[in-house]
């Protein structure tokens, strides 16, 4: 039996198995445009739950999100955050330093993809809203592209049922 796959079209995989004319459906996926900044970052819109509209950095090397002191301040007065535990971390210079690690209530990405329950380290000062290893483990499977700039993740909890507007 020879199997070729023609093409995807809006969640199926068209093909033809010994020339009869096959549809398979793809579980859905959520794409999320990414734009490239300087030094060959990538940055996705988001929204924080309690904080509004955020840019967060894409970095996979990163272990936790990351939000700074003042997203933090505003999020305990609105009780959108819980902490954690304290942990060393190694920042990207190699200097290690002392951070504690919140729970944020929600966050988005892009405009469907709603993320619960995010562990986030707090940096200090103001620094850049950083989408690490803790919030892309809850898409489940990823896919990082450049051509289009875009993630496109498996699993999210779709604006439909969203708990942030």
């Amino acid at each position: 039996m020879v199997i070729l796959a023609n093409r995807i079209l809006s969640g199926l995989l068209l093909f033809t198995v010994a020339g009869m004319p096959m549809a398979l459906a793809l579980p859905p996926s959520y794409v999320v445009p990414m734009v490239e900044k300087g030094a060959k970052t990538f940055y996705i819109r988001g929204e924080i739950m309690g904080l509004g509209a955020v840019d967060f950095l894409v970095d996979t090397g990163s272990s936790y999100n990351t939000i700074d002191e003042n997203s933090l301040a505003v999020l305990q007065e609105k009780g959108k955050v819980s902490f954690v535990k304290n942990l060393m971390g190694t920042l990207a210079n190699g200097q290690r330093t002392r951070v504690a690690v919140y729970r944020i209530d929600a966050i988005r990405l892009g405009d469907d993809c709603e993320l619960r329950d995010i562990e986030a380290a707090v940096f200090p000062g103001r620094t850049r809203h950083i989408l690490g290893l803790s919030g892309l483990r809850k898409v489940g499977s990823f896919t990082f592209s450049f051509d289009p700039p875009q993630l496109t993740f498996s699993s999210c909890i779709t604006a439909a049922v969203s708990t942030l507007r």
